[in-house]
């Protein structure tokens, strides 16, 4: 026996074929092969295995009892590779799988309902497990390799990471319709001086985007309320404590009826929601068509973009 020698899918095959039906004439019409071929190939397992698997005769072939003993491993390993070919089926035809995403929570609320909804109808058997994590965790989660990929808009990228835009976003001011703004067709920057307004705690989240455009555009904001949530910031407008800064995507969704929502320019700041994925890896089948459905449901294919080292 040639200890290195490993049977073939196709030897196996060829050998349980005329192990079943006797003759190689058979054989070969079940495995759309020629004769000549089956016997090479049984010829092959033989000289692997250093045993002769069938006597031969002119009208059949009898199989000796190494080949008996053999047909038990041989079909449960062709039974394994089968479940293995259905296995990759199922996973490249969305019949089966696992999506895991990473999302904050305030971005979940309003993104993930109708894409999940709609991802669930299409593709019932694939499981989708999100990971609702804090801002500062986001990248780590992405990176690290915990989820497959990641929805959302980094503070600070990472040079192994990629972008890709799902729903453009921009900085916006929500208010009342009493309020002096919500008059104005445009609101800048600079019209913010000497109103009181409520954004984010220092360093969460956009807030240090919102005091670098401020600074830039000369204005010191006279901020009156910080908070963690954004919703918070929405009730409090609601309430009359003052305007709002943050991204439109979540003014839009979660502002309560009346309010105004008014685009910042002056600069305008883009707030983009992302596909944030680790560089170099690809994603799964399920994970895939999973950004395709939320591409489908939210707008347009968005523009790739790649985090320079």
């Amino acid at each position: 026996m040639n200890n290195s020698f490993t049977p073939t899918v196709r030897q196996l095959r060829a050998f349980v074929a005329v192990y079943r039906l006797g003759k190689l004439s058979a054989a070969a019409e079940q495995l759309f092969v020629t004769q000549s071929a089956i016997s090479v190939l049984i010829r092959q397992m033989e000289r692997g295995l250093g045993a002769r698997l069938f006597d031969r005769t002119t009208r059949s072939l009898q199989p000796t009892q190494a080949a008996k003993e053999a047909l038990v491993v041989a079909e449960r390993i062709l039974r394994d590779v089968e479940s293995l070919g259905s296995s990759f089926r199922d996973l490249g035809g969305l019949r089966r799988g696992r999506v895991c995403v990473a999302v904050t929570p305030t971005l979940a609320a309003f993104v993930m309902p109708p894409v999940i909804r709609r991802f669930a109808s299409l593709y019932p058997d694939i499981r989708v497990v999100v990971d609702d994590c804090a801002p500062d965790q986001f990248m780590s989660r992405v990176i690290g390799e915990h989820v497959d990929f990641g929805i959302g808009t980094p503070e600070k990228m990472l040079a192994d990471a990629d972008l890709q835009t799902l729903v453009p976003d921009h900085l916006s001011l929500v208010c009342r319709p009493d309020h002096a703004l919500a008059r104005q067709k445009v609101v800048r920057w600079a019209d913010l001086a000497g109103h009181p307004v409520i954004t984010v705690r220092p360093g969460y989240g956009i807030r240090p985007m919102i005091d670098a455009t401020a600074s830039g555009a000369g204005v010191a904001l006279n901020v009156v309320n910080e908070v963690s949530f954004l919703s918070t910031a929405l009730w409090m407008t609601a309430g009359g404590l003052g305007a709002s800064i943050m991204p439109s995507a979540f003014a839009t969704h979660g502002a309560e009826p009346g309010l105004v929502i008014k685009t910042l320019t002056g600069p305008r700041v883009s707030r983009d929601i992302s596909v944030v994925t680790k560089r170099g890896r690809s994603l799964s089948a399920a994970s895939q068509g999973f950004v395709d459905v939320m591409h489908a449901v939210l707008g347009k294919p968005g523009r790739a973009r790649t985090q320079a080292k």
